[in-house]
């Protein structure tokens, strides 16, 4: 069966109708999480993967999976689309991928042309959503073909280097990164070894034979840290809001954003693949690029069109990108694929090179529900940019319980344990001192995502080598992956030492 005929039956599950409900409530959540600061898709789709269980409770498991996994990527690029709208209207970025908007979105919005920055951002979005998820159909099926080729040490080297890319590039301190990794390492590592059926790290209690459930994890360090964040420290915004005038741009921004938007399209796309690198990356490298060619450089910081259209379509191109490395290899490039890998796990769908043969109504009706979800996004944020500008005031008081209540009942619906909800609570303000001091969440996410699945291929591997460790340098690919592991690390190093600052992402 060839990809065209993979995407048409793709298109036939996404067309169902609960399917193409489950897009349009995760397209416009998303949206609302991307324009209310400070929450962003990491937090968004963490909390909703509970609610997602509940509401695929009477569909197979197979259709479960797709169902869920439609609504939640929904959230992720939706809220790629709605971040734009908090940074050109308060000066404030909806998420980190929208912090390069703010630098010419604000301005425009000063300017009264806040109405032309949010369509052009909107129409940008769309077409690199639409850029990105071309090349996924078209890079999706070979890759898994070719990961299917490579044995137990070369896909413990891979998710080495998938752990060491994100490592490498989240957060201020590469140390504080390594740190976070090994700490999800470490919770992976707790619970009754498969292998051995030996308890490690349970300390007699019964709870922890099973691990950690991954979602109180997640629900705990993102959703409830920001939460108490936000209590502790009294994080509101206090800016004043843009007036939307016009809402349609003329024809000169039009013109103007045609190059941004395509070149910013192909660069976050291409970036987004590369595991670690998301979104954040792509904008600022975006923006630096638009500012670079321009003939008139000096408009950049004061209300340039293209300082907006360029990074708005590098940031939704690359989350469309960061879809292939966890679809077709199973690695999470960022926090936010590690949440969605985790969700895929809950429903025993495992991503990597056998999902597209093993469970192809899953991989093939998120692919083709993408490409609906941009069409909604583009139809939901032109006439309705008004309606979600007043989401921005919504006050604290009433937002705060909703997400506490979410999380709660999230947690507790999934194995209907109150210690459960104690770990929940533990995980929050684990969440919330780590963040405070800047230690970042995402390596520890990954590191828990990955952790059981690199102990899997290290047994095998070692298995088939009779305990022989150089099987991990003499088969080539797996000497590859570590040696880009390792420079992966060794380079944001050698920049700081030099006094280059590095770009970094966490969403």
């Amino acid at each position: 069966m060839d990809t065209l005929q993979y995407l048409m039956n793709g298109f036939a599950t996404a067309l169902q109708w609960h399917n193409l409900l489950f897009a349009f409530i995760g397209v416009l959540i998303g949206t609302m999480v991307g324009v209310l600061p400070g929450i962003g898709p990491l937090s968004g789709v963490a909390l909703l993967i509970p609610v997602t269980s509940s509401l695929t409770s009477g569909l197979s498991p197979e259709e479960a999976a797709t169902s869920s996994i439609i609504l939640l990527a929904g959230v992720y690029y939706g809220a790629m689309y709605g971040g734009s709208t908090t940074s050109i209207l308060l000066n404030t970025p909806g998420e980190a991928s929208s912090v390069a908007t703010v630098m010419d979105g604000y301005p425009m919005a000063k300017q009264g042309r806040a109405g032309s920055a949010l369509a052009i951002s909107a129409i940008g979005s769309f077409f690199a959503g639409i850029v990105s998820l071309v090349g996924l159909v078209l890079l999706a099926k070979p890759l898994a073909n070719v990961a299917l080729k490579i044995g137990p040490a070369d896909e413990c080297s891979l998710m080495i280097l998938g752990l060491c890319a994100v490592s490498g590039l989240a957060g201020k301190s590469i140390t504080k990164a390594l740190m976070m990794t090994v700490f999800g390492l470490l919770l992976a590592t707790i619970g009754i070894d498969a292998v051995s059926g030996v308890s490690r790290f349970t300390f007699d209690i019964p709870e922890l034979y099973q691990g950690f459930e991954f979602l109180t994890v997640a629900v705990g360090v993102f959703a409830l840290g920001e939460v108490f964040k936000t209590i502790i420290e009294g994080n509101e915004n206090q800016g004043e809001i843009a007036k939307i005038k016009r809402i349609m741009p003329t024809r000169q921004d039009l013109k103007d954003s045609v190059g941004p938007i395509i070149r910013g399209s192909l660069l976050g796309f291409f970036k987004g693949i590369v595991p670690g690198s998301g979104a954040s990356v792509a904008s600022f490298l975006s923006y630096m690029l638009e500012k670079k060619i321009s003939k008139h450089p000096e408009k950049f910081g004061h209300g340039a069109i293209e300082g907006v259209a360029g990074p708005e379509s590098a940031n939704n191109a690359a989350s469309g990108g960061a879809m292939i490395p966890l679809l077709t290899l199973g690695i999470p490039g960022t926090g936010t694929t590690a949440i969605l890998m985790g969700a895929l796990i809950m429903y025993n769908v495992q991503p990597g090179p056998l999902l597209f043969d093993e469970h192809p109504q899953v991989a093939w009706g998120l692919i083709a529900s993408m490409f609906i979800g941009n069409l909604m996004l583009l139809l939901l944020n032109m006439p309705l940019v008004k309606v979600f500008a007043k989401i921005i005031e919504t006050p604290t008081k009433y937002l705060i319980p909703g997400i506490i209540a979410l999380s709660f009942f999230g947690v507790y619906v999934v194995q209907v344990s109150v210690f459960n909800l104690g770990l929940l609570l533990f995980f929050g303000l684990i969440g919330y001192f780590l963040s405070k001091n800047d230690y970042p969440m995402a390596p520890l996410v990954l590191g828990l995502v990955l952790g059981p699945m690199i102990e899997n291929n290290l047994r095998r591997a070692l298995t088939a080598s009779n305990g022989d460790y150089s099987i991990f340098v003499s088969r080539p690919a797996s000497l590859i992956f570590l040696i880009i592991a390792f420079a992966w690390m060794a380079v944001p190093v050698i920049l700081k030492m030099k006094g280059k600052k590095v770009i970094v992402e966490e969403a």
